[in-house]
């Protein structure tokens, strides 16, 4: 492809002595190391090059604190929630690592996306390296679909509102959309099938294809070299070479230094919330999407009906053809951005349409009373839960216990209304709780009996939002009732 004088710019010492020595002579690591680090970059080490690098340690980055993550979390709509919320409140670093992994997603979108601008306005996709432009587009697709099936892990409100409507809107392609849905769902409702097909694809299927394809993203980087700056010939570079070590390799650092300094601090000084757990019920609650989905949040707004499959699949579809078309349609050797004015000028519409649609949606939501305050009632709602302690789930032997106050003849009586009126649709068996109600054990130590009758006569505005409706009973079996709901210990 090109040659360089390695003489000129030095290359890392052989190392023969020590325990360097010894593990060089039976690995062969100076060889390794000298054919990763001796990369030839055409005019020389720049800042610009740097995304690469800073990518690659987000992903190891993402897979170290995942595991760890892994090892608490169970994925089931009845311990999902109560497993991210003991990692949270409960292990040490619990909060920063989990935070970690969070802002990590973001941090691996946005760096993602510095690297395919820098890469389409240098024109680097030009000269023989089109497999490696579509490998990076993939590789952007696959990123956005870890981030979306890693959102619905926490089980949380503004988690299961979001992915339902994600989900949802899958549904509005034609003749596939729904089947696409019940797959992802595992039905038509969302529950612990929803969160075990997520787990799977976010823990072991797209991960897979990440690193198959970050493998091969590096291979044909190195098959077909480095660009280079704008000025030079994509097909037969001319300028003078510069070795990838040391100086590339010390500006990249700069940039991993620079993400563990920004995201440590953002984890340590604005750790990531978990809301309240997911509560289908809640017919109030306003869905908002992670920042990087909202300008497609905003887009769908405006297809309804049969213009919808323009909107979802006919314009989305173009305009990812044609960006994964981009090397095979743009064949020539210019790559200096004053000098492609279509290419830079689809670049500059694309990108203002996305900052458009997303500061459009945050404009709505700001000048919409009833959905600011919903938002504003949300965001409270989650930080009340995150300043409440850990709550464990409940073992087996409170349910003995309950079981043990139906001696009582008048509680077993209550037992009866309750299912009988379908408490316990919401509430649970033996009212331990579900996701569209909360538990009922332990009332009594909140509540007396007459606060108790208040409260199942006329439901707070909060109950009423939960779907709770008044109890209208006669005297004896209301008594009864609440003399179950407070044998429940």
């Amino acid at each position: 492809m090109h040659s360089t004088d390695k003489s000129e710019v030095g290359t890392l010492p052989q190392r023969d002595s020590g325990l360097w020595g010894w593990l060089n002579r039976r690995t062969g690591l100076d060889d390794l190391l000298r054919s990763a680090l001796d990369e030839p970059i055409p005019g020389g080490a720049r800042f610009a090059y740097i995304f690469g690098s800073g990518l690659l340690f987000i992903f190891l980055s993402q897979i170290i604190t995942g595991i760890f993550l892994a090892l608490y979390y169970v994925p089931s709509a009845d311990h999902a929630h109560t497993t991210v919320a003991y990692i949270t409140k409960a292990v040490t670093a619990g909060s920063f690592l989990r935070s970690l992994h969070a802002y990590g997603a973001s941090a691996m979108v946005v760096v993602l996306f510095l690297h395919l601008s820098q890469t389409y306005i240098y024109g680097a996709y030009k000269g023989r390296r089109e497999l490696l432009w579509l490998s990076g587009c993939v590789l952007f697709g696959l990123v956005l679909a870890m981030a979306f099936t890693g959102y619905l892990l926490p089980w949380d409100q503004r988690a299961y509102f979001a992915t339902a409507v994600g989900t949802n809107a899958v549904s509005e392609l034609p003749w596939i959309g729904e089947s696409i849905k019940r797959l992802m769902r595992g039905g038509t409702e969302m529950g612990t099938l929803t969160i075990s097909r997520f787990f799977v694809a976010h823990v072991f299927l797209i991960p897979a294809f990440i690193f198959a394809l970050v493998a091969s993203h590096i291979f044909l980087f190195r098959k077909a070299g480095a660009a280079g700056p704008v000025n030079e010939d994509p097909y037969h570079p001319k300028q003078k070479s510069e070795l990838f070590y040391p100086r590339q390799v010390l500006m990249d650092l700069s940039l991993t230094a620079l993400l563990i300094t920004g995201l440590g601090l953002l984890c340590f000084f604005v750790p990531m919330q978990l809301g309240p757990p997911a509560n289908p019920a809640d017919a109030q609650y306003v869905p908002r999407p992670e920042w990087y989905y909202l300008p497609i949040f905003q887009w769908l707004k405006y297809w309804h009906g049969s213009a919808a499959i323009v909107g979802v699949l006919v314009i989305p579809t173009l305009l990812v053809l044609a960006i994964l078309a981009l090397p095979f349609l743009d064949k020539s050797v210019e790559r200096r951005p004053w000098k492609r004015p279509a290419a830079m000028g689809a670049y500059v519409f694309v990108l203002f349409s996305l900052v458009g649609l997303g500061l459009r949606s945050q404009y709505l939501d700001r000048h919409d009373s009833g959905v600011a305050q919903q938002l504003a009632k949300q965001r409270a709602e989650e930080d009340e839960y995150a300043r409440k302690p850990f709550e464990p789930e409940l073992s087996s032997a409170s349910l003995v216990a309950a079981n043990v106050a139906l001696a009582d003849p008048l509680a077993a009586k209550g037992k009866t209304i309750f299912e009988g009126q379908s408490c316990n649709a919401c509430h649970g068996d033996n009212g331990l709780g579900t996701a569209a109600a909360p538990p009922l054990v332990g009332i009594k130590a909140k509540f007396s009996p007459d606060q108790v009758a208040e409260l199942f006569k006329h439901p707070t505005a909060k109950m009423n939002a939960g779907g709770m409706p008044p109890i209208d009973l006669p005297p004896d079996d209301l008594k009864a009732l609440i003399a179950y709901v407070e044998s429940l210990k």
